[in-house]
């Protein structure tokens, strides 16, 4: 009788050493040998141990009907052996890491195939159109791959006993029409998601009707028709058997469909993010939508009011999203009827009003909910809340005012809370150290005030500190806790004394920023243990000294802004030691919170990005996300820095921002400054540099802000080329010996003040002109003292003197 085996690696490695074909580290490609004899097994499944290769003996075992390897290792010659058993009617060769797309045409050859599954390789280019002869597929499974070029279109139209197709998550271009699906019967699931929008789908024409009733479908990420302006495809309101429905990121217009939610009343998973669609956001009122778990029309253009009945409509909802659109009013308090719901997006919107109180109490279930972005009011969070299960709470940029609830106590397994940017005052309660799980605390841009508490470092998993923007201090708390402290940002607020001593070790920061408070003191050179540090926030405060030579062991660092303190003393040289670049910094680094969010059956994950102030260009920039990770920068600007320039910081090729200026530099501007290659903004101005401007910055190709105004630089501009012929006046005023365009012409600078170019001469000619000079002085006083004496002395002479005066002056008296 022909069986069934499933065997671990284990225990088919026992079974060699029985058979004694285990030898030293080939036992996983020999492993499978022991199979070989049992030649009436029907279905084989050894997927999931890490086989590299099958044996040749397997294309023996002519009863194999099902064979399952998924989640090996397989090289690429392990599929000549499946292609040998012709007796296969399922193959599933997913998450073996293959990648040889010439290999599965023969595949082809096994014609009595029901079932493929493919996906989750390297498979590229084309796919082989000889699939389409394989016409007993019930099962097709290609996605995640890196297939390209345009989907076959004989593929869907021959394969006529096709249930399950999944294309999602490859590179296919060109287009496609559903109208070769109309034949297919038996079709139940379709799904083609993620194609990098190069792919034009067509729904519309030609004009089709389905000749079946599909369960799933998606369809994401691409060009929907294209000549029909993103229309909801008109199919769909032929189907009344649908479970799950994800038309994401493609473009469609028209009102909210509601008409799906009326065919299909066992709808389990409805997902229309990211489209152009408009209008109410109607729900059936005769309608209990009992089976409608994911709901997600996030990042529409849906407006009006929520339904005060939503609660009942939706009862078992466990995945609401609705950001990102135009409603408005209040949360229904009916929502609390929605004992499933674990997340609740409602972010981004114009929802007013309070947090329905009935909300707090029932939902007990609720793992995350955002608020954020409304205009709520009013306090927080409900006083007796019964939020049991949030780790995730965001109610930042809103309206809320008072204290910070202690409501928020009674959540002990609250992780990340966000309240940024509304009206909160009072203090820092004492017990915000008792939720011994936060791991992210933003209050900035509030009215807090008062001292830090020192239960703040009770928060042993705490990663992200954000309290800027409040009128919090003097005192920083003396925490020893900062372990996995990675981001803490306290600017703006009024923190004072030296340099925070917790930080002594704390390896694992990355952003510092103490910006704009009054602390005070030196930068301490134990600075240079913080290994991981990458952006470094000083401005704006009293610190003195010098920069530390320590600060050059911050291999990692990416910003770093001293800017507008008291620093002294000379740029250290080593400096170039700071790479100011990013590769190799993983994505986690940046990440405040992953936040794991039940969809489509599996965990996705979802970042909050780090963000970080810094001003360049004359602009106080924000920095988060991938724009971080390439952002770079070093601000000395407003300090009293002296001596020269290093020309080694023109070793900084990665840098994208310097800023020296208002400082007492002095020498020339280093000639290597043409190897900041990426280089964008550059500001040297109201310092003391002479000499001329280095020809060779025009060759700086992205620098977009140039500034060397009110130094005593001389000689010609650069040459307007490239970006220095974006430069205008303002970027070279306050240096008077400085000429060229935009300033005056160097050949008619002279003229224009009135004056004659001066001849070229030496310093001979110097001092033969200085010679004459005193001998020309010399000889006039002396004949003017001779003719005075001479008339003193000869009394005739003045006679004749003084009626030589009276006859040219007749008035002269006598």
């Amino acid at each position: 009788m022909a069986r069934r085996v499933e065997w671990t690696s284990s225990e088919v490695a026992m079974m060699d050493s029985k058979l004694g074909r285990q030898y030293g580290w080939w036992w996983r490609a020999a492993s499978c040998g022991g199979l070989c004899g049992l030649r009436n097994l029907e279905e084989l499944d050894i997927g999931g141990n890490g086989f590299w290769g099958l044996p040749s003996c397997f294309s023996n075992m002519t009863s194999l009907r099902a064979l399952h390897v998924s989640d090996n290792n397989l090289v690429n010659d392990a599929l000549v052996d499946i292609a040998r058993i012709t007796s296969l009617k399922a193959l599933d060769i997913s998450y073996c890491g293959l990648n040889a797309s010439k290999l599965l045409e023969g595949l082809c050859r096994l014609r009595n195939l029901e079932e493929l599954v493919i996906g989750d390789n390297g498979f590229w280019g084309p796919l082989p159109s000889c699939f389409s002869n394989l016409t007993s597929l019930r099962v097709l499974d290609v996605q995640y791959n890196n297939f390209s070029g345009a989907i076959p279109s004989p593929l869907l139209y021959n394969l006529k006993s096709l249930e399950y197709i999944a294309l999602s998550k490859n590179a296919f271009e060109g287009s496609l029409s559903l109208a070769s699906l109309a034949n297919n019967y038996n079709l139940e699931e379709f799904h083609l998601m993620d194609n990098h929008n190069s792919l034009v789908v067509n729904t519309e024409e030609p004009t089709w009707f389905p000749s079946f009733q599909l369960k799933a479908f998606s369809l994401s990420n691409c060009v929907l028709n294209k000549d029909a302006s993103g229309v909801i495809p008109s199919f769909l309101k032929k189907q009344y058997n649908l479970s799950s429905v994800q038309l994401s990121h493609n473009g469609m217009t028209g009102n909210f469909p509601s008409w799906l939610l009326d065919n299909n009343v066992n709808l389990e998973q409805l997902v229309l993010r990211g489209n152009n669609l408009s209008g109410s956001f109607y729900l059936p009122s005769n309608l209990n939508l009992v089976s409608l778990f994911i709901f997600d029309v996030s990042a529409n253009f849906i407006e009006g009011e929520l339904p005060s009945h939503i609660g009942s409509i939706l009862p078992i909802t466990g995945y609401l999203n609705l950001s990102n659109n135009n409603l408005k009013g209040g949360i229904p308090s009916s929502m609390s009827n929605m004992h499933l719901l674990s997340t609740l997006d409602l972010s981004n919107n114009g929802f007013t009003g309070e947090i329905p109180e009935t909300l707090a109490k029932n939902c007990s279930r609720l793992f995350l909910l955002n608020l954020s972005g409304n205009n709520l009011q009013g306090q927080m969070l409900p006083r007796y809340s019964n939020l049991t299960s949030l780790e995730f709470l965001y109610l930042d940029n809103n309206r809320f005012t008072g204290d910070i609830s202690p409501g928020i106590l009674n959540i002990s397994s609250l992780q990340v809370l966000d309240v940024s940017n509304n009206s909160l005052s009072g203090t820092l309660p004492n017990w915000i150290g008792d939720i011994q799980y936060l791991s992210t605390l933003v209050l900035s841009s509030n009215l807090l005030g008062g001292p830090l508490p020192l239960s703040l470092c009770n928060l042993r998993y705490l990663n992200l500190l954000d309290l800027s923007s409040n009128n919090l201090g003097p005192n920083i708390p003396p925490c020893v806790n900062v372990v996995v402290m990675r981001f803490l940002h306290l600017a703006n607020d009024t923190l004072a004394g030296h340099f925070p001593k917790f930080l002594v070790g704390a390896s694992s920061i990355v952003t510092l920023d103490l910006r704009d408070n009054v602390l005070s003191g030196e930068v301490p050179s134990w600075i240079g243990s913080l290994r991981n540090l990458k952006f470094l926030l000083l401005r704006g405060n009293n610190f003195e000294g010098s920069i530390p030579l320590d600060l050059c062991l911050l291999k990692n660092m990416s910003i770093v802004d001293l800017s507008n303190n008291n620093l002294s003393g000379t740029i250290p040289s080593c400096l170039k030691d700071l790479t100011f670049g990013n590769a190799g910094v993983s994505t986690e680094a940046f990440a405040t919170s992953f936040l794991p969010m039940y969809y489509g059956g599996i965990y996705a994950y979802t970042e909050r990005f780090e963000e970080v102030h810094f001003k360049t260009k004359s602009r106080l920039e924000s920095y988060k996300g991938n724009i971080l990770k390439l952002m770079s920068g070093m601000d000395l600007s407003q300090n009293n820095l002296t001596g020269f320039i290093p020309p080694k910081v023109g070793y900084l090729s990665e840098l994208r921002a310097l800023n020296l200026s208002h400082n007492h530099l002095k020498g020339t501007v280093p000639e290597t400054f043409f190897k900041l290659t990426n280089i964008e903004s550059l500001d040297l101005s109201f310092n003391n540099l002479t000499g001329p401007i280095p020809p060779q910055l025009i060759e700086l190709y992205m620098l977009s802000d140039f500034s060397v105004a009110h130094n005593n630089l001389s000689g010609k501009i650069p040459d307007r080329k490239n970006q220095f012929g974006t430069f205008g006046e303002a970027s070279y005023e306050g240096n008077p010996l400085l000429c060229g365009a935009p300033l005056t012409s160097c050949d008619d600078s002279d003229q224009e003040q009135g004056t004659q170019p001066p001849c070229n001469h030496t310093r001979e000619d110097d001092s033969y002109r200085e010679a004459f000079l005193w001998s020309f002085a010399g000889s006039y006083v002396v004949a003017f003292l001779g003719v005075v004496l001479f008339l003193c002395l000869n009394s005739y002479y003045q006679c004749v003197l003084f009626e030589l005066v009276r006859k040219i002056i007749p008035s002269f008296p006598h």
